[in-house]
């Protein structure tokens, strides 16, 4: 019997490699199709959550009125501004803070809370992202209405040019640029996907993440304009209304800062500052690139880690 020849043995099939850029393409691509399947589990996570409940959801308009409201006279006295154009500033504010804050909480843990389903339903991996999201959305679409119950109340008000005490400039007021929001609202959706996909995955394999940036947050919010405006800061240098103070730098190297405005100016008939889009724009091109390269190098072992 003659020895084959190690020339004449077909090669070993060589296993696909899961670290490209095209199976990151392939994840979003299958999740977007699974559409109906995240839709129904983020509609089905809101009424779990007030199973047995008589109002529901509207628990989170309620609490989400009550928060507004506490704070907006509050704050309005301690700066004293006026309650009619503050109220609804606050308002706003805070609506789309909670929409960032829940994104950023929940995403961080986007994975390790679906453990169960990673390990026996297979399934994308941003499949668990966008169900945050779209839960995330829904209960931004909730506590909207809070702030059209505001808009309502004061409408005369914000309907016409006006100014916030201690800010030299002068908003237009509400106009057909309130439609702004919804192109707004939509990056902001944008990017709320990637930092899940990308502080997920990383929180994922470091347990550590979570917990610190819990911390964090509150410490960001009191440092956002949400409950106070930059104008406030101007007012502090000395009335002079200079962008160049360092009070006023700090807001402006808040990147969280320009993502809460781009949707709130358009909301309140404030001027908008186009260079809030530039920035948001550019934390959405490098965020995505991170979040893709950690989609290329890291989406198999997701299951592994949780």
């Amino acid at each position: 019997m003659q020895p084959t020849s190690t020339v004449d043995r077909p090669a070993a099939p060589q296993a696909p490699d899961s670290r490209t850029f095209g199976r990151a393409f392939a994840d979003l691509r299958d999740a977007w199709h699974q559409r109906e399947l995240w839709a129904h589990l983020g509609w089905q996570d809101i009424k779990q959550r007030y199973r047995r409940s008589v109002i529901g959801p509207l628990w989170i308009t309620i609490s989400m009125g009550t928060t507004a409201l506490a704070l907006g006279l509050l704050y309005s006295q301690l700066f004293g501004q006026e309650i009619a154009t503050f109220l609804p500033y606050v308002t706003a504010g805070f609506v789309i803070w909670n929409f960032i804050l829940g994104v950023v909480t929940e995403g961080t843990e986007v994975f390790i809370a679906n453990e169960g389903l990673i390990k026996h339903l297979p399934s994308p991996v941003t499949v668990h992202v966008l169900r945050m999201v779209w839960r995330q959305v829904l209960f931004f679409l909730h506590n909207l209405a809070v702030y059209v119950v505001v808009l309502v109340i004061f409408f005369p008000e914000l309907a016409k040019p006006y100014k916030m005490a201690g800010w030299d400039l002068e908003h237009p007021g509400l106009s057909w640029a309130v439609l702004l929001v919804v192109p707004a609202f939509a990056l902001l959706v944008a990017n709320a996907v990637w930092i899940a996909l990308l502080f997920g995955i990383i929180s994922t394999r470091f347990r550590d993440i979570p917990p610190v940036i819990h911390s964090f947050i509150n410490l960001v919010f009191f440092m956002t304009p949400i409950v106070w405006h930059v104008g406030v800061l101007q007012k502090v240098t000395g009335g002079g209304g200079s962008t160049n103070d360092w009070r006023v730098l700090i807001a402006e190297l808040n990147p969280l800062y320009h993502y809460v405005e781009i949707v709130r100016a358009p909301l309140l008939g404030h001027a908008q500052d186009w260079h809030h889009w530039v920035v948001v724009g550019a934390f959405t091109v490098v965020g995505w690139t991170l979040a893709l390269f950690a989609m290329r190098n890291y989406r198999a072992r997701v299951s592994y880690w949780v």
